[in-house]
C-alpha cells in the first residue's frame, strides 16, 4: 500500500485533497461482456444513483461518462474524454474499466482492433480510437483507477490459456510502478461479475478520500478493498455448518455442502453469501449453485475443469466427515433434550399431537445428567 503521508498533499488542481462539488468518472469497455455495468447499475448501497445525484453526505456529485448509460452520442460524448486527456478538466477524474485489455498491435498488424470506442483520422481515413489507448492516456492525470470485474482485475475468460489476444488486467497493462495522480495504485474490484455494492461502496470510500475528509480505505497486496475481500466465500456461506458436520451434497439441488460436487469456496476470497448478488438478495451457493473461483486471480484456468470435485477436498471432507459424524451425533443429544420442556421431563411424556415423540433411553438419560452437571459446574463453584 503507498505511503498514507504522501498521499493526503498531491492534487494537481488545488494543492491538496478536496473538498470537490464534482468528481468525473470517465467508463471504460475493453474486451467485455458488460455484466459488470450491469451489476454496478443494479447496487444499493450505496446506489449509482445516489453517486450520480450527489446525495451521499461528504461524497461528491459524479459526473458519470458511460459508453452505454450517457445520453450523449458520437463528438459530444467524446468531448470530455479528450478535455481530461489534455488536462483541460476543472475537476478530478477516476477512470473506470471493465474488461480485459488486449494486445491491439496483434490487430493492427492484420489492419483491425480489438476494442475501440471514438475515432481519428489517419491517411484520410476514420479509424477507431482502441480504448486500452483511452486508458493509457487518461491514467496519466486521473486522480484513481479503478478496475471493475475480473477481466479488468486479472484478465478473466478472455485472457485464459488458448486465448488469441494476449488479454491482461489493469496491472499487467500499466507499469508496475504506476500511481495515480493522488498516489493510488490501481484499484482492483474482481468478480465475474462482482457485487455491484462492493464497486459502488469502493467509489465512495474512494471519494471521500479524495474529498481528504475520510481515511485511504484499506487495500490488501493485490489492491482489493480488504475489507471486502479478506475472507473468504466459505467462512460467509449457509451451507458451511453442514461441511463441519461432514454432510455434502451428492448431486445439484441437494442442500448440503457443495465442496464435493465441483464447489472452491473454501479457497476463494469473496464476500457474495454474506452480502447477496443484487440488493442482498441471492448469490451463488445460496441459489444452489457452487463456487467456481470468479473474484481469484487464477480464474478461470486454476479452476478447470469446473463443477467437478476439487482435488484437495479429498483430504478435507475425508477430515470432515469422520469428525463431523461425532460432532453430529453430539450436537444431535443436545438438541434431543433442549427441544423437551421441564414439566415434560417431570411427566415423562410430550403432548403433541403432530405427531409421537419418543422418551430417552438409560443411556441417553445418563449421557445427559453428567452432561447437566458440566453445564452448572460453574454456577456451583460460583456459590461455594
Amino acid at each position: 500500500m503507498p505511503d498514507s503521508e504522501t498521499l493526503t498533499t498531491i492534487d494537481p488542481l488545488e494543492g491538496s485533497l478536496g473538498p470537490h462539488k464534482v468528481v468525473h468518472a470517465f467508463w471504460l469497455a475493453g474486451m467485455s461482456c458488460d455484466g459488470c455495468s450491469i451489476a454496478a447499475v443494479g447496487a444499493t448501497q450505496p446506489s449509482v444513483e445516489s453517486l450520480v445525484n450527489g446525495t451521499i453526505p461528504g461524497v461528491p456529485k459524479v459526473i458519470l461518462h458511460h459508453p452505454v448509460l450517457s445520453v450523449e452520442a458520437g463528438e459530444e460524448f467524446m468531448h470530455p474524454y479528450e478535455q481530461a486527456v489534455n488536462g483541460e478538466l476543472d475537476a478530478p477524474f477516476v477512470v473506470i474499466y471493465e474488461g480485459s485489455i488486449a494486445d491491439e498491435s496483434i490487430a493492427a498488424s492484420k489492419g483491425g482492433y480489438w476494442a475501440g470506442m471514438g475515432a481519428r483520422e489517419v491517411d484520410g481515413e476514420m479509424q477507431p480510437i482502441p480504448t486500452s489507448e483511452w486508458l493509457k492516456r487518461l491514467s496519466e492525470n486521473a486522480a484513481a483507477v479503478i478496475a471493475i470485474g475480473t477481466c479488468a482485475t486479472w484478465g478473466g475468460v478472455p485472457a485464459a490459456l488458448g486465448n488469441v489476444t494476449n488479454a491482461m488486467g489493469l496491472m499487467d497493462f500499466l507499469p508496475n510502478d504506476y500511481r495515480s495522480t493522488f498516489g493510488l495504485p490501481v484499484v482492483n474490484i474482481p468478480g465475474c461479475a462482482p457485487v455491484g455494492d462492493n464497486f459502488t461502496e469502493t467509489v465512495a470510500a474512494v471519494l471521500l478520500f479524495l474529498q481528504g475528509i475520510g481515511p485511504l480505505p484499506e487495500f490488501d497486496e493485490l489492491g482489493r478493498p480488504a475489507w471486502l475481500y479478506n475472507e473468504t466465500v466459505h467462512r460467509g456461506c449457509t451451507r458451511a455448518g453442514f461441511y463441519e458436520e461432514g454432510l455434502f451434497a451428492e448431486e445439484y439441488g441437494d442442500k448440503e455442502c457443495l465442496v464435493e460436487i465441483g464447489c472452491w469456496g473454501p479457497v476463494v476470497q469473496c464476500n457474495i453469501n454474506k452480502r447477496g448478488a443484487i440488493n442482498h438478495v441471492g448469490g451463488c451457493m445460496n441459489t444452489g449453485a457452487p463456487c467456481i473461483g470468479c473474484t481469484m486471480p487464477g480464474f478461470p484456468d486454476a479452476f478447470a475443469p469446473f463443477y467437478e470435485r476439487p482435488p484437495g477436498t479429498f483430504v478435507s471432507t475425508t477430515i470432515s466427515k469422520a469428525t463431523g459424524s461425532i460432532i453430529r451425533n453430539l450436537r444431535n443429544h443436545t438438541r434431543f433434550f433442549n427441544n423437551r420442556t421441564r414439566r415434560w421431563d417431570e411427566q415423562g411424556q410430550v403432548p403433541n399431537g403432530w405427531g409421537n415423540v419418543r422418551e430417552p433411553n438409560l443411556i441417553e438419560k445418563t449421557m445427559h445428567y453428567f452432561y447437566k452437571k458440566m453445564q452448572n459446574s460453574s454456577s456451583s463453584s460460583s456459590k461455594q
